[in-house]
């Protein structure tokens, strides 16, 4: 299937490592360019000359603290400086701390607020401009907790269905403009955040991380762990021109794991 990603051009947040990583590398392989950006520049360096090397597709940096307004809009005039329009948004964060609802201060509630709500906020509102001219794609990354609750994990479960809310809100109000708005919920995914959430459960309820593992597969219908490239797949596809019909919907990417319906 052509995707018609030819020379789009796709700014891709949180992407020197994990599910943005993913997602930039199937981006390039289609044929997209692509803005990487995150706050290791030493990481971005090496995705960039990854990605080309592979693929040989245009791909660009620039360190970006998506917490920081000024940064975002710095990351934009520089995606526009190198690509001179951007046509795709994937917003992604990396997860907040895990822990319970008792654990966590003020500052901890602001800056879960800021790094997993407020940023995608900032970021949708720099590029609309671009996007409103031809219309567009975005995809904002969720996590299955926004459906079912996950355990330890009551700031993400908090802020990731605000993500839910805007997303679904946008889609009505950008449809005129042909923006599609959908998000995409993963479950377990393995990456270095699922490594870092099952070893903080296995510290928790003082258990080896073998059983921990064991455990979370027992509840997946599929009977393992998703991966990054899976993931990545999927909302590609959302992403691209192939997608004409599916605005405001959330894609779990899950092995069966929610139940709900």
């Amino acid at each position: 299937m052509d995707l018609g990603l030819t020379n789009k051009v796709a700014l891709v947040i949180a992407s020197s490592q994990g599910l943005g990583k993913a997602v930039a590398k199937e981006l390039v392989k289609e044929g997209a360019y692509v803005m990487l950006t995150s706050r290791s520049e030493d990481k971005l360096a090496e995705v960039k000359e990854e990605l080309e090397a592979l693929h040989g597709g245009k791909v660009a940096y620039f360190p970006c603290d998506i917490t920081k307004n000024e940064d975002i809009q710095k990351l934009v005039a520089r995606t526009h400086e190198v690509f001179g329009k951007i046509d795709i948004l994937l917003n992604n964060a990396g997860g907040p701390p895990s822990g319970k609802f008792d654990s966590f201060s003020d500052e901890a509630w602001q800056q879960a607020f800021e790094l997993n709500l407020l940023s995608y906020i900032r970021i949708i509102r720099e590029v609309l401009p671009d996007l409103r001219k031809e219309g567009g794609r975005i995809v904002n990354i969720a996590s299955i907790s926004v459906k079912t609750p996950l355990p330890n994990l009551v700031l993400s479960n908090t802020f990731r269905n605000g993500i839910v809310g805007l997303s679904k809100t946008l889609a009505d109000e950008l449809a005129p403009d042909n923006i599609l708005v959908n998000v995409v919920a993963p479950g377990k995914i393995a990456t270095d955040r699922l490594k870092y959430l099952n070893e903080a459960n296995a510290k928790a309820k003082e258990l080896p991380l073998a059983e921990v593992d064991k455990n979370a597969i027992a509840g997946i219908p599929l009977g393992r762990y998703g991966t990054p490239e899976e993931f990545a797949k999927a909302v590609v596809f959302l992403l691209s021109e192939a997608n004409t019909y599916i605005t405001g919907s959330t894609l779990y990417v899950d092995g069966g794991a929610v139940k709900a319906i």
